[in-house]
């Protein structure tokens, strides 16, 4: 194992001099970014009414939905107490961690999971946000830029508090993925892709869909909103053989890194049942050199020769594993 490990790094070493950019179009569905709002717009005013989702008692106005003065805890029995940093973050220096990623950690397809890793990781990742080396592919993209602005206002001891406290987090997911010809037809909505508010259906494509079950359930923030992944036929199969075997040279099997089952290993983080939009973008901001880092240097040779395809893929395999 030690020289199979030390084998990839030599090789990942030689990649990051001379990388093919396989997937060189930016898959712009996994990147979302929201239309500009129309001159003159502005947010409408709370009117008090409270707002419910399924499976709670809770009820929350506008304000409160929209993270004032704690973020939107529609399932309190789901998670320990959090910290303030999670639950109110600083002032307007420090935006709120659970509101983004949720009091219960699952994240949305526009951010991350944070469930089911070690608090080293997460707190190395804030470091690399800080640091410069997790840019992303696409700088238009408001998420992106709200986790740097995050990472580069947040005390060490705050990143701390958070690490901690999602880390304790059992691993949930609540994506689902279908192989189907056709897929709703699309927009942007909430730095995520929806369903077209006109309705309607068009190919697949070479493309990963992934989007709300209910649109108005995410845009009230529950955690435990259901999103659909939908895939070309076929792609389920072909994204196995590439996890499992490595696909006859076009990657590495992913289970030596995070193992057999997907679920990680120590600081290697588990992809089993997270966001295939998340696990996509990662994929090619690898390969693009938007995202850097020590541990990224294994990954430059794992993504070296994937296409957009293969990327998906992997990524709808994934996230289709328990």
């Amino acid at each position: 194992m030690k020289s199979l490990v030390a084998g990839l790094v030599l090789s990942a070493s030689c990649a990051a001099l001379a990388v093919v950019a396989y997937a060189a179009e930016l898959p712009t569905w996994a990147y979302p970014v929201n239309p500009p709002a129309p001159a003159g717009a502005r947010a409408p005013d709370d009117d008090g009414k409270l707002h419910e989702v399924p499976d709670t008692m809770v009820k929350l106005t506008r304000t409160q939905i929209g993270g004032r003065p704690t973020v939107p805890d529609w399932h309190p029995g789901d998670h320990p107490p959090m910290p303030d940093i999670v639950a109110k973050g600083r002032g307007t220096e420090v935006r709120a961690c659970g509101f983004c990623h949720t009091p219960s950690g699952v994240g949305r397809p526009e951010n991350a999971a944070l469930t089911g890793l070690t608090p080293e990781y997460i707190k190395e990742q804030v470091k690399a946000f800080r640091d410069g080396q997790r840019q992303g592919s696409e700088p238009r993209r408001t998420p992106q830029n709200l986790m740097i602005a995050v990472a580069k206002g947040a005390t060490d001891a705050e990143v701390e508090e958070a690490a901690a406290y999602f880390a304790k987090l059992p691993p949930q997911s609540f994506v689902k993925v279908v192989e189907a010809a056709m897929v709703p037809k699309i927009s942007v909505a909430g730095g995520m892709v929806v369903k077209a508010e006109e309705g309607g259906m068009e190919p697949v494509g070479n493309r990963l869909i992934e989007v709300p079950d209910d649109f108005e359930r995410a845009e009230n923030r529950d955690p435990r909103t259901t999103y659909t992944a939908y895939v070309a036929p076929g792609t389920l199969s072909k994204g196995q053989q590439l996890v499992t075997t490595g696909g006859n040279g076009t990657t590495i099997a992913c289970g030596i890194c995070h193992g057999p089952d997907l679920k990680g290993v120590g600081n290697i983080p588990m992809l089993a049942g997270r966001s295939p939009s998340y696990l996509i973008r990662q994929l090619y901001d690898i390969q693009n050199g938007t995202r850097s880092g020590a541990q990224t240097a294994l990954m430059k040779q794992v993504v070296a020769k994937m296409t957009t395809e293969d990327m998906i893929a992997v990524a709808a395999y994934a996230a289709s594993q328990p």
